[in-house]
C-alpha cells in the first residue's frame, strides 16, 4: 500500500472533514492515481485549487502520485504574485462573467443588479451547466461540489454564505469586482442590457402614481419590463451600499 502526505492551505481547508483541517495527514492508495483525482476524493474541487508542489517542486493536475510524496495544496492566489512557479487552474477569464446552478437564483438577480453577465438556466442539468461554463467562458457559481469536480469545469467557485445578502458579498469579494460595479445595467429578470426610454412611451403601462412622482425609466428589450427609480430602486442601492461597506476591509488575501 502507497502513502502520501498532504497539508491544504487557507480555505480549502473548508472542504475538509475536521481532523484533516490545518494539518499534515497521510493518505494511502494503490495503482496509478493523478494528484486531481486525489484532492477531488478529498472533497475538494479542482477550480478551488491554484497550486500544488510535490517535495517542494510545483506540479499540475496530471501528476502521477507516488509512494511517499508530500503535497501541498494552495488555493487562488491574490495578494502576491507566484507566476514563477507553475499555476494549474487557466489564466483568469478576461471579463468577469458568470452561470449559476438552480440553487443560487437570488444571487443571480443581485449579480444582474450590479451590471454583471450572469446566466441562470433553472431547467438545466448538471452536464449543460458544465457545458455552459466551458463553451461561453463563464465562471460556474454553485453549492454543488461534485459539478465544479467535472472536467469541463476550468473556471466555477463554491459559493460557501448561504444568505443570498452574503453570497452576494462573498462573491464580490473573491472576484474583486467592486470596481466593475455598474448597477441597473441589466434586467435582473432574464440578464439582457437595459435602455433608456421616454415617459411618453411607456406612459399607458404606468400606475398613475408612477407618472406623476418618476420621470426616468428603462426598458428592457427582450422581456419587455420596465423599470424605474421606485421603492426598488432604493432598496437596491441599500444592498449596493452594504456590499461596497466590505471594499476597505478586502485585502486581497482571499484567506481565513
Amino acid at each position: 500500500m502507497n502513502r502520501a502526505h498532504f497539508r491544504f492551505y487557507a480555505e480549502l481547508n473548508f472542504f475538509l472533514p475536521a481532523d484533516r483541517r490545518q494539518v499534515n495527514f497521510t493518505h494511502q492508495f494503490d495503482g496509478r492515481v493523478s494528484v486531481k483525482d486525489m484532492i477531488e476524493s478529498f472533497g475538494v474541487p479542482h477550480t478551488e485549487v491554484d497550486l500544488i508542489l510535490v517535495n517542494g517542486e510545483s506540479v499540475d493536475f496530471s501528476y502521477l502520485v507516488q509512494d511517499d510524496d508530500q503535497i501541498s495544496v494552495y488555493p487562488i492566489f491574490e495578494s502576491f504574485d507566484i507566476t514563477p512557479l507553475v499555476r494549474v487552474r487557466p489564466k483568469p477569464l478576461r471579463e468577469p462573467r458568470f452561470v449559476l446552478d438552480v440553487h443560487l437564483g437570488r444571487l443571480a438577480a443581485y449579480l444582474r443588479m450590479l451590471g454583471f453577465d450572469t446566466l441562470y438556466p433553472e431547467n438545466y442539468d448538471d452536464e449543460v451547466l458544465a457545458e455552459i461554463s466551458s463553451h461561453e467562458h463563464r465562471t460556474l457559481l454553485t453549492r454543488d461540489r461534485g459539478l465544479l469536480k467535472r472536467n469541463r469545469v476550468t473556471h466555477g467557485y463554491y459559493v460557501r454564505e448561504i444568505d443570498p445578502r452574503q453570497q452576494i458579498v462573498e462573491v464580490v469579494r473573491r472576484f474583486d469586482l467592486f470596481r466593475l460595479i455598474q448597477p441597473f445595467q441589466r434586467c435582473v429578470h432574464c440578464n439582457s442590457k437595459l435602455e433608456v426610454v421616454s415617459k411618453e412611451a411607456v406612459w399607458e403601462r404606468l400606475h398613475p402614481d408612477t407618472r406623476e412622482f418618476y420621470d426616468e425609466f428603462r426598458i428592457c428589450q427582450t422581456c419587455d419590463r420596465v423599470y424605474w427609480k421606485g421603492s426598488h430602486y432604493e432598496r437596491m442601492q441599500e444592498l449596493i451600499e452594504h456590499i461596497l461597506q466590505h471594499e476597505n476591509n478586502y485585502d486581497g488575501s482571499n484567506t481565513r
